[in-house]
């Protein structure tokens, strides 16, 4: 197996070469970046096993390239250095056991075999001597290269035991063959069955960062179908879990409501790379099961699922661990309005609906109207042609409106302090009062968005309030 290697790569094997060469130590790369190089997908990240002290080698090496001061590990034997643009980990070679209770292993040192045993899957155990007289030496012990011939995840020991040790590996299982566009081998795939309620020894942390990275995948349904297939979906979120399925009542059904989330998360995926706006599709039908009802004229209706899916999201992201910052009121405005902007063509588009779209998505309009794009999965050709139409139309109006208007991301003509300055009054109820009625009139097309205009408003409002003008 040949590899090549940019000029930067080549100064850190080198260097790696001449300190474990002087140390008589041997040193491969091995992992994540052997099966990168080998698929050709682009790697800043450096795994390298060294039989012997792995810490020492690190510390050289750093001096060496004059890179940054290592961070050591010294528990498990590993340390690793920034270079430039590679993050380069350096671990001895071990063997691991594992207590029933803990993905923690105890570590002993080990051969190189013992640390390709230990890896969790073949195409991340290849390795390739970097030193010595077997220099360039590849190691595939597991045949790792056919699996990623085969496109296959597949396990170096039994996959029950893999598994039960660190249940992470299943969520990794799934997050490899959703960035891979593999298949899962089919014992592995059954011992994920099998092993699926160990993942709740696991922390949320890792949990969700590896969800995170499966839902960052160019088609990330695969990953999220595989969650559903093995039952790991059931265990980590079950609010996602409960749109699977599908009901039956008088002849009536409605989509699965599952698969449909997947369908719009691989569409958004296909136009972008926000990691939050891909959440939004997420969870853009939470609450469907919650609000599902039966009427027997219409059949089955989620009414209200938008909103009660935003307020449903603050508690999904505390229990995932995800940011409860500006991304999370970001996912909640768009669950909120994901049904607004197609909802407008059911009647005639007026002026004043969609000056309060954009009043309420402010700079987030673009991302909502993607959002809305992507929730469109009909497989009906005329009714995809309708709603595409709807789409368009919406959009159009959306510019007209803005062009005139000027509502993204508005801010009122005038403010607290002129409405306090012009009555004399302090702070208080009827500031308020006044500034609706402005924000109101603007959004109505009753007045223009100027500053004249909504101060003649003010003084207009106010004296009917029985305001007496001070500062006109």
């Amino acid at each position: 197996m040949q590899f090549t290697f940019n000029s930067l790569e080549e100064e850190i094997i080198r260097a790696i070469r001449e300190v474990a060469n002087d140390l008589h130590l041997d040193a491969y790369l091995i992992g994540g970046y052997v099966r990168d190089k080998i698929m050709s997908r682009k790697t800043t990240d450096m795994d390298v096993v060294v039989i012997g002290d792995a810490i020492q080698v690190a510390q050289r090496v750093s001096n060496l390239l004059s890179a940054s001061r290592p961070s050591v590990f010294k528990k498990f034997g590993t340390a690793m250095i920034k270079y430039r643009d590679v993050d380069v980990e350096f671990v001895g070679a071990r063997k691991e056991s594992y207590a029933p209770d803990s993905r923690k292993p105890k570590v002993a040192p080990g051969l190189l075999r013992d640390d390709q045993l230990r890896r969790d899957f073949t195409i991340n155990a290849m390795a390739m001597q970097i030193n010595g007289e077997e220099y360039g030496q590849f190691l595939d012990p597991f045949n790792g290269i056919e699996d990623i011939e085969e496109k296959v995840i597949r396990t170096p020991r039994d996959p029950d035991t893999t598994f039960s040790d660190d249940p992470l590996r299943m969520m990794r299982a799934v997050r490899f063959a959703s960035q891979l566009n593999f298949t899962i081998d089919p014992v592995t795939f059954g011992a994920i069955q099998k092993n699926v309620r160990r993942i709740k020894i696991v922390s949320q942390e890792r949990i969700t960062t590896e969800l995170n990275k499966i839902i960052m995948s160019s088609r990330p349904s695969v990953g999220l179908k595989l969650l559903l297939y093995t039952g790991l979906i059931e265990v980590i979120f079950p609010e996602l879990y409960a749109l699977k399925g599908v009901d039956y009542l008088d002849g009536h059904g409605h989509k699965d409501n599952y698969f449909h989330t997947t369908e719009v998360l691989d569409n958004v995926a296909a136009m972008s790379d926000n990691l939050w706006l891909r959440w939004a599709a997420v969870l853009h039908d939470i609450a469907k099961p919650r609000t599902k009802r039966f009427d027997r004229t219409t059949g089955w209706t989620f009414h209200g699922h938008e909103v009660v899916g935003s307020h449903m999201v603050p508690k999904i992201f505390r229990k995932l661990r995800l940011p409860l910052d500006a991304k999370m009121q970001y996912v909640q405005k768009l669950v909120r309005l994901h049904l607004r902007p197609i909802s407008l063509t059911k009647d005639d588009i007026t002026d004043s609906a969609i000056r309060r779209l954009l009043f309420d998505a402010g700079d987030d309009i673009d991302d909502l109207m993607l959002l809305c794009q992507a929730d469109i999965t009909t497989k009906n050709p005329r009714r995809m042609e309708r709603y595409l139409m709807n789409y368009e139309l919406v959009k159009q109006k959306m510019i007209e409106v803005e062009e005139s208007d000027r509502l993204r991301n508005w801010q009122p003509p005038i403010s607290g302090e002129q409405i306090m300055s012009a009555f004399n009054i302090g702070p208080s109820r009827l500031v308020g009062e006044i500034k609706t009625a402005i924000r109101e009139a603007i959004l109505d097309g009753e007045i223009p968005n100027e500053f004249e205009a909504a101060h003649d408003f003010m003084i207009q409002k106010g004296i009917a309030l029985g305001l007496e003008v001070v500062n006109s």
